[in-house]
């Protein structure tokens, strides 16, 4: 009885696995296939071939706390599981990270910085204050095409490597897609410290000095909207703060340090979420936050969108609709210290009425919160994913294209002195905007077709006479597979900031007969005196002179690695952060499967050779 008991729980045990692919096939199929397996959806939704190459963990935790949590609403734990062994095709591995963390631990301890934090740095998402991805100083032009590659780190079990690193003293800081934020010797990549926040950071992370104390500190935010401040040297929590109680609310831009205050950019993914007929769609509002960075204390909440969602109609299910909603903000704020105003660009309306807000930047006062002034790109945007999927029961009437601001405003003063905000646009269209006269159009060049993954995504770069962006204008094949397309894609300009012409344009480079790949440029760019950088869909980094757009370098990431952590570790698309430049050195990200691109899960580093 006892060995028949035994023989019972292995059978049982060793076929745990197959139940679990069984239930969670269906689960998928009811609550997951009509958005991830939907060619027209392929857009803003991963398509399952990408969740493949998650982690199980991964993808538990976008269900249970994670940018999913919202639609798996009602999912049991167990229920949760087996969809994500179910997508994936893989078990819970316990211990790999940690494992992982202990085998790239540097050797001695870090007491103090490695360098002097006044010297060379990158801080946050831009750079400065004006977010200008600018670096001054640390390269020349003529040592770029001598760039050979140093050390690889590879975030354990991730498929994503979507978190910007920020360095600062001889320490690099950041984010990965598997739930850890590290600290890293720059010049090595050996691990001084980890800690695990509550969900995953896609955001650069800021460094400062915590007011009224010696210590110096981190400040990010994470997948449910928790801000936190790390001690810099020791990983230690100073703080954790949550700034927004809807569910779908996350931060995916750097908060940004200034004069003792940290002000935090609010998004969320209930464009997602909103999708299912049954959900209230939509209650979110964009906001921008202000907190003591001594404490984490509250000073000012700014909504982008002042009035609060009412009820305003039913969908054909009869669910209740809510508006107006939406104007989320994706990236880092700007700081204009002559102003003593914060700028910030927002997203599209999820729902009817849209708002004046939305698709806009818009400028508030940095010692109260209040709205100075606002300019709508785009009105009359209202989206959700909805839109993209076969039933459109929530996708707003006479709904928008979806062309909100993914990056944020940069601001310039020109040799003349006068000032200016330049932005790029998921509609393909830069902007240049006034800020000494309440945010007045100054000239508009569409450079790009635009649409949800087109247009310019996250990030643009400007010097004293010129800014350069990236275009993406990805495009899927038609034939139901939602695979890129190898010959579609924007390229890389270069305009004149005082008047908007097109300097210089470098076309799209073809991918050949390279598989999963696009010429799109859809990852933010870097400058340095001379030179832009650019990392494409492809896999490839290229640098090119802002002179003429001639190609200084080149490097293929979409290859594998030997990781200073001892992980497997691959590069693929790139997509999301730009390239960071510290002291003779030029990090990047490389891997990003969120979209049909090769994922990966490695943060380069690379060096002026001799």
């Amino acid at each position: 009885m006892k060995l028949n008991a035994i023989v019972a729980l292995l059978l049982i045990s060793c076929g745990a696995p197959a139940i679990a692919q069984q239930d969670g096939a269906a689960l998928y199929a009811t609550h997951c296939a009509q958005c991830h397996d939907s060619s027209a959806a392929q857009s803003r939704v991963p398509p399952r071939s990408a969740m493949q190459a998650m982690s199980f963990e991964q993808v538990l935790a976008t269900l249970s706390t994670g940018s999913m949590a919202a639609m798996a609403q009602g999912r049991s734990d167990d229920e949760r599981k087996a969809i994500a062994s179910f997508v994936t095709g893989k078990a819970a591995v316990s211990g790999a990270a940690a494992a992982a963390d202990a085998s790239g631990r540097c050797t001695q301890a870090v007491t103090a910085f490695p360098q002097d934090i006044d010297g060379p740095h990158w801080n946050g998402w831009g750079a400065d204050l004006n977010n200008s991805r600018f670096q001054p100083a640390g390269m020349t032009a003529e040592q770029v095409p001598h760039l050979t590659l140093k050390w690889a780190y590879a975030f354990p079990g991730a498929t994503l490597a979507f978190a910007q690193p920020t360095v600062v003293g001889g320490l690099l800081f950041v984010g990965g897609s598997d739930r850890k934020v590290r600290a890293l010797d720059a010049k090595s990549g050996c691990t001084v410290w980890t800690f695990a926040p509550d969900l995953t950071v896609r955001a650069a992370i800021s460094f400062g000095q915590v007011p009224g104390t010696d210590q110096f500190a981190i400040f990010f935010g994470d997948g449910r909207a928790n801000v936190y401040a790390v001690n810099a040297l020791t990983g230690a929590l100073i703080w954790k703060v949550n700034v927004e109680e809807h569910p779908a609310g996350r931060i995916t831009g750097a908060p940004v340090l200034y004069s003792g205050v940290l002000y935090v950019p609010v998004s969320s993914l209930e464009e997602a979420a909103g999708s299912q007929p049954n959900y209230e769609c939509c209650t979110f509002r964009g906001s921008l936050v202000a907190l003591e960075a001594a404490t984490g204390k509250l000073i000012w909440k700014a909504y982008t969108i002042p009035e609060v969602p009412q009820p305003t109609t039913r969908n054909a299910r009869g669910t209740q609709l809510y508006g107006p909603s939406g104007a989320a903000i994706w990236s880092a704020p700007t700081i204009d210290t002559e102003r003593k105003a914060i700028y910030v660009a927002t997203s599209n309306s999820y729902s009817n009425p849209p708002a004046a807000t939305s698709d806009a930047v818009l400028a508030f006062e940095l010692a109260t919160g209040r709205l100075l002034w606002k300019q709508q790109a785009s009105p009359k945007d209202a989206f959700v994913v909805a839109c993209f999927t076969a039933d459109q029961t929530n996708c707003p009437d006479d709904h928008g294209p979806d062309h909100d601001f993914g990056q944020s405003p940069i601001l310039v003063k020109l040799r003349d002195g006068k000032r200016v905000i330049v932005i790029g646009q998921k509609s393909g269209v830069v902007h240049a905007l006034d800020p000494d006269n309440e945010g007045k159009i100054l000239w508009q060049t569409r450079i790009g077709k635009g649409g949800p993954l087109g247009g310019s995504e996250w990030g643009s770069a400007a010097d004293q006479d010129r800014i350069y962006v990236a275009i993406s204008d990805v495009r899927f094949l038609r034939d139901g597979t939602r695979r890129l397309d190898s010959t579609q894609g924007g390229g890389l300009f270069a305009l004149d900031l005082g008047s908007g012409k097109v300097a210089w344009e470098v076309p799209p480079v073809a991918c050949g007969e390279r598989p999963q790949c696009s010429p799109a440029l859809s990852a933010a760019i870097s400058a340095i005196p001379g030179v832009v950088f650019s990392g494409g869909v492809s896999g490839y980094l290229r640098a090119y002179a802002t002179a003429d757009a001639k190609m200084l370098w080149e490097f293929d990431t979409s290859r594998t690695y030997k990781a200073v952590n001892g992980v497997a570790a691959s590069g693929g698309a790139i997509d999301g952060p730009g390239p960071v430049i510290v002291d003779g050195m030029l990090y990047t990200n490389s891997g990003y499967g969120q979209w049909s691109g090769t994922a990966g899960n490695v943060l380069l580093a690379f060096e002026v050779g001799k």
